[in-house]
């Protein structure tokens, strides 16, 4: 199941999730980018995006507008859709609309072969970046063991090349695969010291003992934040 979190609010891109792409709405070409993976469900707090998700076909969940995260909005959605412990879910963001399918199909694959891993809590991705992109916070870096287990996620950037130029950092990608029951532990765990200092809610899972599972995949989309960001997307993917 791919359930997508759509909070109508934002502070730097008001009503964004509905932000026009040549005449769809972004969370409804998100839905739509991956609705051949799986079956998917936009989890929401507004009404106006049930009916608009409804008007496309698109299964969509009323949640609670007190939600802090989008983890504990697909929670909440998988709850009430009544999904098995074993259910996989995959987390894509309602502000990706051009999101590659091979990408969101990658944490898909990796997330079934760990569904029986109770000590991996989550699965997600990287995207390779050079030294330049590596420099921006928006950009949350990664290392990762010899087997792509995270070790740890870091607006800064790591790992620090000390003596020599370092041209290899891993870039993450907010896309995030789970089981119905690790997304409930994950959900119950207590904040974490470290994701409140570096406002990355993956380092709970790390600070807890857990472990997550990475694969590294070739991407060109990126979330849209802004309207800037917006215009910068259609320019890049050639949308008029």
């Amino acid at each position: 199941m791919i359930i997508i979190p759509a909070r109508i609010g934002s502070s730097r891109f008001p009503n964004k999730v509905l932000a026009d792409i040549m005449g769809t709405p972004m969370v409804i070409r998100t839905a739509q980018a991956v609705q051949n993976i799986d079956k998917v469900a936009i989890a929401t707090d507004s009404q106006e995006v049930i009916h608009i998700a409804n008007a496309y076909g698109i299964e969509a969940i009323m949640t609670s507008n007190k939600h802090h995260s989008g983890t504990d909005r697909i929670f909440e959605a998988s709850q009430k859709l009544h999904l098995s412990d074993n259910e996989v879910i995959i987390n894509v963001q309602g502000d990706e609309p051009f999101i590659e399918i091979e990408v969101v199909q990658a944490v898909f694959d990796l997330t079934k072969r760990n569904v029986e891993n109770q000590n991996i809590i989550m699965n997600s991705c990287y995207k390779q970046i050079n030294n330049p992109e590596a420099d921006d916070p928006n950009i949350v870096k990664l290392t990762t063991t010899d087997h792509d287990m995270a070790l740890y996620f870091s607006r800064a950037k790591i790992p620090y090349p000390r003596d020599h130029h370092f041209n290899d950092y891993k870039g993450h990608i907010g896309i995030y695969g789970f089981t119905k029951k690790s997304l409930e532990t994950f959900c119950n765990l207590s904040p974490a010291p470290l994701e409140e200092i570096e406002k990355l809610e993956q380092l709970r899972a790390l600070y807890h003992g857990f472990e997550i599972a990475m694969t590294k995949v070739e991407t060109k989309s990126f979330g849209i934040d802004t309207p800037d960001d917006l215009e910068k997307a259609l320019k890049y993917f050639k949308i008029d």
